[in-house]
């Protein structure tokens, strides 16, 4: 099915739509998704076919290609946050899940957890870590 999902960055210079059919949406352990996001995981929706329009700051998103690998990451050259990208020579759009803004992304859910293999020992029974609304004091 065929949806638009909308977005920006932490400081509002970048806003984008991505048009396309849902594919696929996993939390990634991989040693890059770490370093993306400095984060247990990176929280990846796929979209394929789709299509993204820059509605604003189109010129402020930058994507640095891990060299000799098919990994990159696209980012806000103002806040750094992640932003969607198109893998070179592929159909599709990855959409970093924590940039939607759009209502529709309460309707989406991982499918799982992948490259477990790499996960962060610390990263073992967080649902047992004491959970607070705010920063604690």
């Amino acid at each position: 099915m065929t949806n638009t999902y909308s977005g920006s960055c932490q400081c509002g210079a970048v806003k984008y739509e991505a048009t396309g059919e849902f594919q696929r949406f996993f939390l990634c352990h991989c040693k890059r998704c770490r370093k993306d996001t400095g984060s247990a995981h990176g929280a990846n929706i796929f979209l394929s076919p789709a299509s993204i329009t820059w509605l604003s700051g189109g010129d402020k998103v930058r994507t640095y290609l891990v060299p000799d690998t098919r990994h990159s990451k696209s980012f806000c050259v103002e806040c750094g946050s992640a932003l969607p990208r198109t893998p070179e020579g592929q159909p599709l759009i990855i959409i970093p899940a924590g940039s939607l803004d759009s209502a529709v992304d309460a309707d989406i859910r991982p499918l799982g957890h992948i490259f477990l293999q790499f996960k962060a020992d610390w990263d073992d029974h967080l649902d047992e870590v004491p959970k607070f609304e705010a920063l604690p004091g």
